[in-house]
């Protein structure tokens, strides 16, 4: 019951954030107006923009950036800036816990980093491809439920269907983070045994635990680190590749299964990096 509990309250969280992203496209749909150019999601400053709003402890702007790529409104890169820079609970568990106040800066400075280097890259990588297609925000033709929308009421249009979707998005993810919330319930002993390996491998253990759509997973490594169990490398990679309910999201999508995945071993990939990375210059430095 606790589980259920929890899965419950973290879905009623994130639900206002789904309702929202909803509503802001219809408005991007039929009021073109409302944004005159595409500065605002696609321009020079939209990754730096990503990772600075992932940086709040709420992981429900991880899924309003993967609603955001799916109806084509953002950039590859500015979806991988804010899910490396989502941190849900972790850093409100570092703040509350005198062995991990020294850290918080340092976390969020590796966080910022890492997501606006890699986000700028992965748009300057992807640029002029047609693997991730990007709608012009001024000029968008398509509709996010993909039916047309001719003779509806404004109340009907911009609230009544946000709503249905949303609430079809909640269920899936509630359902999704209930099966992990069960499973991380009763392996937490075997998972939190898994942090060894050194201070190069571990990374590639807590990427791993990072990737779990359920906010326990946040609060593990946090609680860990906070308690000496794994280094500060390691925290960063488990935590750049905490979007979990962003990935939930995503992977909803099975017409671009390979694509959400390609994303979703990506962020894995560079979690990795990040945390050697990291780790290297503690071990430089001795603080390792």
């Amino acid at each position: 019951m606790e589980v259920f509990i929890d899965c419950l309250l973290d879905t009623l969280k994130v639900f206002p954030f789904i309702l929202v992203i909803y509503i802001l496209i219809e408005l991007f749909e039929h009021k073109a107006s409302f944004i005159k150019n595409k500065k605002l999601l696609q321009g020079n400053l939209a990754p730096l923009a990503g990772t600075l709003t992932g940086i709040i402890p709420q992981c429900g702007f991880s899924v309003m950036a993967a609603k955001l790529y799916e109806g084509g409104l953002i950039t590859a890169g500015t979806l991988l800036a804010v899910f490396i820079a989502t941190s849900d609970e972790a850093l409100i568990i570092l703040v509350t816990n005198p062995a991990g106040i020294p850290w918080v800066l340092p976390l969020i400075a590796v966080k910022i980093a890492a997501g606006v280097v890699f986000g700028y890259a992965a748009n300057i990588a992807l640029r002029g491809k047609t693997a991730v297609p990007v709608r012009p925000v001024a000029d968008v033709e398509g509709y996010s439920c993909g039916r047309e929308h001719e003779g509806k009421s404004n109340i009907k249009l911009y609230l009544v269907e946000p709503l249905v979707h949303s609430l079809k998005i909640a269920l899936y993810i509630f359902a999704v983070t209930l099966v992990f919330g069960y499973v991380f319930e009763y392996n937490r002993d075997a998972i939190i045994a898994a942090f060894v390996g050194g201070p190069y491998v571990e990374p590639l253990i807590t990427s791993a635990i990072g990737l779990i759509p359920n906010c326990a997973s946040s609060a593990v490594l946090a609680q860990t680190f906070c308690s000496g169990g794994i280094t500060f490398g390691g925290l960063a990679a488990g935590l750049c590749c905490n979007a979990g309910l962003g990935f939930v999201v995503l992977l909803k999508d099975v017409k671009k299964i390979k694509r959400n995945l390609l994303l979703i071993v990506t962020v894995y990939a560079i979690s990795v990096l990040v945390g050697i990375a990291v780790n290297g210059i503690c071990l430089g430095a001795g603080w390792v």
